[in-house]
């Protein structure tokens, strides 16, 4: 899979096959993306690689939290990041190849959930994180 910013300043390649889509509906992600959350997929460090842009990417560190996000520094389009020491999440909105088999898998922090969303696939719902 290939995937880049809405500008193209920054794009990256996976190397390895996933179909889960994981979509976090915390207060966190909700107001970093402006939206109900953020539809991701995860993969191992090690099948993933940034192609050009990376002195583009800027980091945002919630105080007090270990959360992050990352984001193009010209257009504002979140980027793939660090989920742990060994995995990065990948915004789908990103791929721009190769995702034509991707699907919701996974709801997490569904207990945060905005009041006015409501859930109409069939993924697995989790209150708080899944790390499957």
């Amino acid at each position: 899979m290939k995937g880049e910013c809405n500008c193209g300043a920054v794009s990256f390649e996976i190397t390895a096959e996933t179909n889960d889509v994981y979509i976090c509906h915390c207060s966190i992600c909700r107001k970093a993306t402006g939206s109900g959350g953020i539809a991701v997929i995860v993969v191992a460090n090690g099948n993933f690689y940034w192609l050009s842009g990376q002195t583009a990417i800027k980091t945002w560190h919630k105080p007090e939290h270990d959360w992050q996000t990352s984001f193009c520094c010209h257009c504002g389009s979140s980027l793939p990041g660090a989920n742990d020491n060994k995995r990065m999440y990948v915004p789908v909105g990103l791929l721009s190849e190769g995702a034509d088999d991707l699907n919701v898998a996974h709801h997490i922090w569904v207990e945060s959930k905005a009041s006015w969303e409501q859930i109409g696939d069939s993924g697995q719902q989790h209150p708080r994180a899944f790390k499957g």
